[in-house]
């Protein structure tokens, strides 16, 4: 026995349904291959607490917690004490205890947290316990850049956290044994941004369930009332999905149809926000909201796009996509960290008039479109297995014998 795994999450790691629990959900599942997990995590809702009993059958103990905080009483307590808004907004004192108590009571020989908003809730640690930090992405960048784009209270508030937040990952950086990226390019800004080297910033890329996003696997079919067929897929409460949707239901898709008259745009996700489902108003718009299984509409479409103006990391929405061997337009911001190749296995847009006419291009092209959309699907199983992308974990978390035993 190599000794036990605490694992933190922002978010209840289960089921894999939303970008950031796709990825937590598999270092959940794989790291319950190598040894007993025991989880501490925040639930958004009562949806999200229901799932606490699944997730139980692979955990060795838990500890969910409804987030219960407001934004603004974690910014009016952010503000009052220095701290970042995002790690002052998940703070629950039973976590502090349950953390404390798990590792008095049990043999924890590696922490793993994933987000830097949960690093606070990591005491000292012996030397003995391991500490691997996987930021994801590199978050006070994101926030900077909000700020650079407005003006404004808001601008002045994103520009305060993407400083506020900046230092507190290098001080948790410094302190984590390795941390890790969703990418080599996210984790190289941060090797730059934080001073440390490779040995201590690494990347481990998101992986796609290809045996679950595979063209041929059985799924309920969309039938959508008119052809051609844009799909862009998220959650829609999400600021970048948010703008990106705008942006294209607005500039891009009247570009689209002044050549192709008939060519629908589906806005595919939960929680779409006023804004988006005001989108659903305008001439070839669709917004459906929540649906049960994403692959429908990705396998309906003739495009898939992906027009984020700010996007960190590796899109999920573009492997998933490109795993249903659908031919995939992309902003550079939502391919960048993506191994693959503009014009062999998606194809790259920087404004919406280059992505109205690529995406003219490829629905004028059918046969060029499909083998776009077969490529893609290629270099998913070649490059983004869950099994490959994430083969180097149990050595992070207790060195090679356990990559050996775990094998």
């Amino acid at each position: 026995m190599t000794g036990e795994i605490l694992f933190l999450c922002h978010r209840i790691p289960f089921p894999p349904d939303r970008g950031d629990k796709i990825r937590s959900y598999h270092l959940l599942e794989r790291m319950a291959q190598i040894a007993p997990v025991h989880v501490g995590c925040f639930a958004d809702d009562a949806r999200d607490m229901g799932f606490a009993p699944d997730m139980a059958r692979i955990t060795a103990s838990q500890c969910v917690l409804m987030r219960d905080r407001s934004r603004v009483v974690a910014g009016l307590k952010g503000l009052a004490t220095g701290q970042s808004l995002l790690v002052s907004l998940f703070d629950h004192p039973d976590l502090h205890r349950w953390v404390a108590k798990t590792l008095a009571e049990r043999p924890i020989k590696a922490i793993v947290t994933y987000s830097a908003q949960m690093a606070h809730f990591v005491p000292a640690l012996p030397q003995a316990t391991r500490f691997v930090m996987d930021f994801v992405d590199f978050d006070s960048a994101k926030y900077a850049a909000y700020g650079a784009q407005g003006s404004g209270p808001m601008a002045w508030i994103n520009r305060r956290e993407g400083r506020m937040l900046l230092d507190f990952e290098r001080a948790v950086a410094k302190r984590a044994d390795l941390c890790a990226f969703v990418s080599e390019a996210e984790a190289a800004l941060f090797r730059q941004a934080s001073g440390l080297g490779p040995d201590r910033i690494v990347a481990i890329d998101n992986g796609v369930a290809l045996d679950y996003f595979d063209p041929a696997s059985d799924f309920p079919a969309v039938q959508c009332a008119t052809a051609p067929l844009l799909v862009f897929t998220g959650q829609m409460d999400y600021r970048p999905n948010v703008e990106a949707v705008e942006s294209f239901a607005r500039e891009t898709l009247p570009a689209v149809r002044a050549r192709c008259p008939e060519a629908t745009f589906a806005i595919v996700g939960r929680n779409p926000t006023k804004a988006v489902q005001a989108l659903a108003a305008l001439p070839g718009v669709v917004v459906t909201g929540a649906v049960p299984d994403v692959r429908g509409w990705l396998a309906a479409a003739d495009v898939v796009v992906a027009p984020l103006r700010i996007a960190r990391g590796i899109q999920n929405k573009v492997l998933e996509a490109m795993a249903m061997a659908r031919p995939v337009v992309a902003s550079p911001q939502a391919a960048e960290g993506i191994d693959a190749r503009d014009g062999e296995h998606l194809l790259i847009a920087a404004d919406p008039a280059q992505e109205a006419e690529k995406i003219v291009a490829l629905l004028s092209d059918g046969d060029r479109a499909r083998r776009l959309g077969q490529a893609a699907r290629v270099r998913m199983e070649e490059r983004y297995r869950w099994s490959a992308t994430l083969a180097a974990l149990p050595d992070m978390l207790f060195g090679s014998q356990a990559a050996v035993r775990a094998a």
